[in-house]
């Protein structure tokens, strides 16, 4: 493992804990893709700091292009900890966004994918779009795990530029996997359900 790896892997424990509960799951080798939460840009680091070394090496986190694709970002991401970038902006309309993270499956890695699509600003995660449905598809031996990242919202949420030291903690449920043919709306309100439950947050009637 890269130096600047340990050395994040080091700032994040030392800021947020980033704690790992295993809830109904064990860390594996399978070939899994962890599906979590998402209100802060330390999300990532905060998943993948949270699973054993052993597992980090080929677990390859998701990252937007437009803020991880350049300059000393591009450098952490891609470098540090083996991010697939992808093109959340699709300036290429003839291109897939998924194509690269079927190329890094096909390639036998684990994802780390954030399925809200962007961050959003509260506990209750905003409504899962299709990637993690058409993966799952696309490879049905997969595991699909779900994550909870509690507390992260108020370590650096939305709009913040600096970290609010908080012990965080960072919990997998028991993986997922689609039923014959189950609809696509029916799986996406499923894992945002697990997702939820690991969090034992509900959500706003109101909202």
């Amino acid at each position: 493992m890269r130096v600047s790896s340990v050395l994040l892997v080091g700032v994040v424990k030392l800021l947020v804990g980033a704690y790992a509960r295993w809830v109904g799951t064990q860390p594996s080798a399978a070939q899994r893709i962890y599906f979590a939460n998402h209100t802060s840009h330390i999300d990532t680091l905060a998943l993948w700091s949270a699973l054993p070394l052993a597992l980090r090496a080929h677990t390859r986190p998701i990252a937007a292009r437009d803020y991880w694709g350049s300059g000393l970002k591009r450098y952490i991401a891609t470098r540090s900890f083996g991010a697939v970038l992808i093109d959340r902006a699709r300036e290429n309309a003839t291109e897939d966004p998924l194509e690269p993270l079927r190329a890094a499956l096909r390639a036998g890695d684990s994802l780390i994918i954030f399925p809200e699509g962007t961050r959003g600003t509260s506990a209750v995660p905003e409504r899962f779009r299709a990637g993690l449905y058409r993966l799952g598809q696309d490879f049905p031996q997969v595991e699909l795990v779900p994550v909870y990242l509690d507390n992260l919202h108020r370590t650096l949420p939305k709009g913040s530029l600096l970290p609010v030291p908080m012990v965080c903690t960072v919990r997998f449920g028991a993986p997922l996997r689609l039923a014959p043919d189950e609809p696509r709306d029916e799986f996406l309100a499923r894992a945002r359900a697990a997702v939820m439950a690991l969090g034992a947050v509900q959500e706003n009637p109101d909202a």
